[in-house]
């Protein structure tokens, strides 16, 4: 199956107008929020801290604990915790991050907010602007078998191939906003829940990669809007944020519930690409002679009938746009 690429731009969707800074993407307020939540996660037996008796008034680990376990003093600590992490060193931040046993998402986004509130440039780099170079498009286009689609950190699908176009196609309506963004689709369009069958989980994932978004981007004003958008008119995405939870997206299994072809479930490989900072190529595959690799023929059996210009056209209607 030859095909061609659809690409968008990183730009905020026509009509969309841009929204004030929110304080759930402030960095002081994401510092607390974000400390707090993990420490309530460990139990001091956990921690390998002895359990006294007597009521606890705070679920897990207490700020003097956390304190203790990182070698660091108590008001130094809740200092850390209120949110004044720019003087904090790389040795105190790991500290506190083996401390609170935090993960390889979990510890990079410490890091990071520790960056925002110091200023310090973030940790991969100038993001790329103006268009996808040729050689990225013919790459997405010989992944012929498999759906295969380009992102930014916002979830903004910037280009697709004619495989991926069809399994996302109710993302692609007629009336879409450029650039399509799956976040926006799966809390704000009615046929979010039914596209992604495993909703909880697809929820968690959506919000966390968000949420790891902010934290490398905090002046991102597109991304401020978005997230105000999403908290101001969705409750789950507004509960699910509030979590602060994060989370990195490299490889996995994804269900969806295509309109034309039924459920079909996916590995996915998602692969950021060094010379487009903040971009990353997530493909789908499955294994040959299963149910879903059926189901994945029958996509590309439609997505062909369905196409409206002969297979190799270029369909990019202004290659100058920028993301």
């Amino acid at each position: 199956m030859t095909g061609s690429t659809v690409t968008g731009t990183d730009r905020a969707p026509h009509g969309c107008t841009a929204r004030p800074s929110l304080e759930s993407v402030s960095t002081e307020s994401d510092i607390r929020a974000f400390l707090a939540s993990r420490r309530a996660k460990i139990t001091p037996q956990q921690a390998g801290l002895p359990a006294y008796g007597g009521n606890r008034r705070v679920p897990g680990l207490r700020r003097e604990e956390v304190a203790l376990l990182a070698g660091v003093s108590i008001d130094y600590y809740v200092r850390l915790e209120r949110g004044h992490l720019a003087g904090a060193s790389e040795e105190v931040l790991d500290s506190v991050a083996n401390a609170l046993r935090l993960d390889e998402a979990e510890r990079a986004h410490l890091h990071d907010l520790a960056r925002a509130a110091a200023k310090r440039p973030v940790r991969r780099g100038r993001r790329a602007r103006g268009p996808l170079p040729d050689s990225v498009l013919r790459v997405l286009n010989s992944m012929a078998d498999s759906p295969a689609f380009i992102r930014n950190g916002r979830l903004d699908i910037l280009a697709v191939n004619d495989l991926g176009r069809a399994l996302y196609s109710p993302l692609f309506a007629h009336d879409a906003a450029e650039p399509v963004n799956i976040a926006r689709f799966q809390f704000l369009d009615a046929r979010g829940r039914a596209f992604f069958p495993d909703w909880e989980e697809s929820v968690n994932t959506t919000v966390a990669l968000l949420r790891t978004e902010a934290g490398r981007a905090p002046h991102d004003s597109e991304l401020t809007g978005l997230v105000g958008e999403l908290v101001t008119r969705s409750e789950e995405f507004r509960s699910a944020w509030a979590k602060h939870n994060v989370r990195l997206h490299h490889t996995g299994r994804k269900s969806f519930g295509h309109p034309s072809v039924g459920l079909i479930t996916l590995d996915f490989d998602a692969m950021e690409l060094p010379a487009q900072p903040g971009l990353t190529l997530t493909a789908y595959s499955c294994a040959p002679g299963t149910p879903d690799h059926d189901a994945l023929r029958l996509l590309a059996t439609w997505a062909a009938s369905e196409k409206p210009h002969p297979s190799g056209t270029d369909v990019n209607e202004d290659r100058s746009r920028q993301r």
